[in-house]
């Protein structure tokens, strides 16, 4: 999944799910489970898979949603990366999160009936329609579909929860480095190289840091030798070293 690059350059890796299948779900994707278990009835899988619609492409700094759009769907992304941000009546922007191949996008909309924040490709993006009312109703019929929709929620919670604290800027950058690493890993790319496709002053926001902050710890991180940095391109050097300075953000 990535390109070859000149000799000292790191990998530009471009993810995307993309084997999925009349009868599979792409691997990486957040309803991936639901085909592994055998028990599962394949009428009822499919019916599952009617409901996805492929969409896109989006370019950067299309959106997907807009904050007070009706809730009708939640979107899985299937390629390119998402953001989610709320802006104020000021403009002032507060990035909310970042979307990989797989992830869900709109899940805070059920509730309110209407999207609470706007969803922005960062890049070229793809993703994956699941009407949520046809989706709901079928979770009654397919247990592993509910147990998985109840999954999702608690995650993007947990997501939510982690930045609440007093935490210094090495610890949150470390963490955040170290989430992005296993986030990829879980869906079989690569957990030691990556591409940080957002901004830093959209890791800034996101993280509750002054954007120069951010560089200075990555170029502090670095000269640690715990990552290496090129442009956007991130290696993960010492991960031990990572949990170290993250050990206070990162679950028991």
């Amino acid at each position: 999944m990535s390109e070859l690059v000149p000799a000292g350059k790191l990998p530009a890796p471009n993810p995307i799910a993309d084997d999925g299948d009349e009868l599979h779900f792409c691997s990486t994707c957040a309803f991936g489970s639901v085909c592994l278990p055998a028990g599962v009835d394949k009428t009822a899988l499919h019916e599952l898979h009617m409901l996805v619609e492929h969409v896109g492409p989006f370019h950067a700094d299309d959106a997907i949603f807009r904050s007070g759009d009706p809730f009708t769907a939640i979107y899985a992304v299937r390629a390119g990366m998402v953001k989610t941000h709320l802006l104020d009546d000021n403009g002032h922007e507060q990035v909310l999160g970042f979307h990989l191949p797989g992830e869900m996008v709109g899940l805070n909309g059920i509730h309110p009936a209407k999207y609470p924040c706007d969803a922005i490709a960062l890049d070229t993006v793809y993703v994956c329609r699941f009407s949520f009312p046809a989706l709901a109703t079928l979770a009654t019929k397919i247990p592993d579909v509910q147990q998985q929709l109840f999954r999702l929620l608690s995650a993007d919670i947990g997501k939510a929860m982690q930045l609440a604290g007093d935490h210094s800027a090495d610890e949150r950058l470390a963490a955040f480095l170290l989430g992005l690493a296993e986030r990829y890993a879980a869906r079989g790319f690569s957990s030691t190289a990556f591409r940080l496709v957002m901004a830093r002053a959209d890791i800034a926001n996101y993280l509750r840091l002054a954007a120069e902050t951010v560089s200075r710890v990555l170029r502090r991180f670095q000269d640690k030798n715990l990552i290496r940095v090129e442009g956007r391109d991130v290696e993960m050097l010492d991960a031990a070293g990572l949990r170290r300075l993250a050990r206070n953000l990162l679950p028991g």
